[in-house]
């Protein structure tokens, strides 16, 4: 029963933390660039005008083109529940495994980039098919991030490599330095970020995540506005689970959990600085570039794997 209720409030958390969080990344990216700062809760804001704003839909809309928000939701809302991110005692615990996480993110990447190109857009087009480049070069370099901190753990599955990580002497592994800063790559790919992608842009010769949602509207484009908050909240979840995994309460412990909410505010609002910064000491890559990034990230990701079995294990 505990457990059901740390994860009923996990993903209660994150609903409401998502947004927050792409608010205080707008906030902090404002004021690193000496901007006026829109509103923390501005992304709130957002979300209630789009859900009360009326849907218009292409005649040649697919119900694929109509389902696809709902999917794309579902799956970011299963991902942070898969992720412990204040508690190892979940429900979920037995398929939280990393690999079904991979093959979560991918779920929802290929609905959306066939709902960019049901309706027939060229833009729609353009955004699914870099949609897919990008997908295609990042999932490897994270299956190997996650092959690294798994061979540590000896298990796939995120809560176990938390208890592995967090509740255990601290040693320093070469390994998990590679591998956070291949992750750090595929986060900044995968949830169109710069260098890779810029959010604020609508330049068709640059966007990436906005030209697929170019023909949504009203609820449909809150849903995957908020999809789009819940993956950044997964990540950065999944980057504190894998690499930051100290605060994070074991099972039956009720009272680690309450205390693990205000650490992980702060651990948050630490990353959400961190990308601010990395957005605005960066500039936009052109797209033809991303091979070369995303395949930066795996070579490192494998030199993580590599030390960690050539180096630690014999340690």
């Amino acid at each position: 029963m505990t457990g059901l209720l740390g994860q009923l409030f996990a993903i209660l958390l994150a609903l409401a933390l998502a947004p927050l969080l792409t608010g205080w990344v707008n906030q902090c990216r404002a004021w690193l660039q000496s901007r006026s700062a829109p509103p923390l809760f501005q992304p709130y804001y957002m979300l209630h005008k789009l859900f009360r704003k009326d849907v218009v839909l292409a005649h040649n809309a697919s119900p694929l083109f109509r389902t696809a928000p709902f999917v794309v939701f579902g799956c970011m809302l299963l991902a942070c529940a898969i992720i412990p991110s204040l508690s190892t005692d979940l429900p979920f615990a037995p398929a939280a495994d990393t690999l079904a996480l991979v093959g979560v993110f991918g779920l929802a990447r290929i609905f959306i980039s066939l709902a960019a190109m049901d309706v027939g857009t060229s833009f729609g087009s353009l955004g699914g098919r870099r949609e897919m480049l990008v997908g295609f070069l990042a999932e490897p370099a994270l299956l190997m991030v996650i092959f690294t901190t798994a061979m540590i753990s000896q298990s796939t599955s995120v809560a176990t490599i938390v208890e592995t990580l967090a509740h255990r002497d601290i040693v320093i592994y070469p390994s998990l330095a590679f591998a956070g800063i291949a992750f750090t790559f595929v986060s900044l790919a995968e949830n169109a970020r710069v260098p890779v992608d810029n959010p604020a842009t609508h330049l068709e010769l640059t966007m990436i995540h906005e030209a697929m949602i170019l023909e949504y509207s009203g609820r449909h484009l809150a849903l995957i506005e908020w999809a789009a908050s819940l993956k950044l909240y997964a990540y950065s979840c999944l980057g504190l689970a894998l690499f930051f995994p100290w605060g994070i309460a074991e099972r039956d412990n009720v009272l680690a959990m309450v205390a693990a909410v205000p650490l992980l505010l702060v651990k948050l609002g630490i990353g959400g600085f961190l990308l601010a910064t990395i957005e605005t000491v960066n500039a936009k890559m052109r797209i033809f570039r991303a091979p070369e990034f995303l395949g930066t990230a795996f070579l490192l990701a494998v030199l993580g794997l590599l030390v960690r079995l050539l180096l630690e294990i014999r340690a």
